[in-house]
């Protein structure tokens, strides 16, 4: 039988458990229901499971029955602060949480991985990484983990690593996409606070107003990015949040804005931060006010080595069908932390298709939606996916 028949095989418990899972999220670094599922869903697999200290992680290592290299496969565990609004029979119990992501599907695709390699075991020539995640929305738990040594934890450094993102729109499920070079963006966050000097509505010359202030730094934002960036190596500023004042015939001592910050190199991401700084601090001279910044670097570019990411794209063509995965023509705008692992490693990050049957991906909600819908047809070809680019890398056709 093939690998993706195995998988299919497993359907019945992988949709248990991903149905589990969609049920309770949790959020954050600290998940310890969702630890819990996992490592009882890897009892009997023979893995040498570590728990993590900073957070509620999982590294499990399945040691082969012959000698070779170590390979990392990775799902992430969070969920995000939504209120589930699916009428799935199995949505959120839990007020404010969802998995609107579709991590529930990465982590019961790793766990279907870790049985099909399991049954391999005597195949692999080298051992295989399976890292469990937590805090992938924005806290960043790749790097904790990098630091507690998941990268090392089959007792040498692996050799490759690669993961998958299940897509509510865009693609059928079981459709697979990856590319060379940049996979996603980098995501910083700016928040800008201007002090200006509160007055009267009615005598703004007696005031220092900080909301025209305020205004023009976000109309200057969108000409930075347009007469500033490489058209070729392109940057988003999208400010999303503005606050200023109390009253309408009240100037207020403060205003302030968030914007987020999207690039695809580590050049256009310091050029857009001197130029977000330089461009605030100028526009408050020529106002009369002062403003401070608070830059937060978050998540770097998603680089896909360009020898990882071709064979990544063949392991998809082999293992789901030559007319079911293709390479992205651009990287997307959203950010990883796998981006983290991917500085250490070579390795590659891929899409996949997980729209349900019946829906249109072009206009079905996307992830992160709060009526975002992820089909469980798709946890087959994810544990396929994965197991069969551990399985070609340690040296065993699929």
């Amino acid at each position: 039988m093939s690998l993706l028949q195995d998988a299919h095989a497993l359907a019945p418990a992988l949709t248990e458990l991903r149905h589990a899972l969609h049920r309770e999220p949790e959020l954050g670094l600290d998940l310890p229901l969702t630890q819990r599922r996992i490592v009882e869903a890897l009892e009997g697999l023979g893995l040498e499971i570590t728990l993590g200290r900073g957070l509620s992680s999982v590294t499990a290592v399945l040691r082969g029955g012959l000698p070779g290299p170590a390979v990392l496969l990775r799902g992430d565990m969070d969920g995000l602060p939504v209120q589930e609004d699916t009428g799935l029979p199995y949505a959120s119990v839990l007020d404010g949480r969802m998995h609107a992501c579709g991590h529930d599907l990465h982590v019961t695709g790793l766990v279907g991985a870790a049985r099909l390699l399991a049954d391999r075991r005597a195949e692999l020539a080298g051992d295989v990484v399976f890292m469990f995640q937590p805090g992938e929305e924005g806290q960043g738990g790749a790097k904790i983990m990098i630091e507690e040594g998941v990268l090392d934890a089959a007792g040498e450094r692996v050799v490759a690593a690669y993961a998958l993102h299940v897509v509510s729109t865009g693609a059928p499920t079981g459709f697979a996409a990856t590319r060379p070079g940049p996979m996603l963006a980098a995501s910083d966050v700016v928040h800008v606070t201007v002090h200006g000097r509160g007055g009267h509505g009615s005598s703004p010359h007696l005031a220092a107003d900080p909301v025209p202030a305020m205004c023009a730094m976000v109309t200057a934002f969108q000409t930075l990015v347009t007469r500033e960036i490489d058209i070729f190596d392109p940057a988003v500023v999208t400010v999303g949040r503005i606050e200023a004042g109390t009253a309408p015939n009240v100037i207020p001592e403060e205003a302030r804005f968030s914007a987020t910050v999207r690039t695809f190199s580590d050049a256009a991401r310091t050029t857009v931060r001197a130029a977000v700084e330089r461009t605030v601090h100028g526009v408050a001279a020529a106002h009369g006010v002062t403003a401070s910044v608070e830059y937060v670097d978050q998540y770097p570019p998603t680089v896909n080595h360009a020898e990882d990411a071709a064979f990544a794209l063949e392991t998809a063509r082999r293992i789901l069908g030559r007319d079911r995965a293709f390479e992205a023509p651009k990287p997307m705008a959203g950010a990883e932390d796998f981006s983290f692992v991917l500085r250490e490693v070579p390795g590659a990050f891929v899409g996949l298709g997980a729209c349900p049957p019946g829906v249109d991906p072009t206009t079905a909600p996307m992830n992160h939606s709060a009526q975002a819908v992820y089909d469980d047809g798709a946890l087959p070809h994810a544990a396929a996916l994965l197991a069969g680019l551990a399985l070609r890398r340690l040296g065993h056709e699929v």
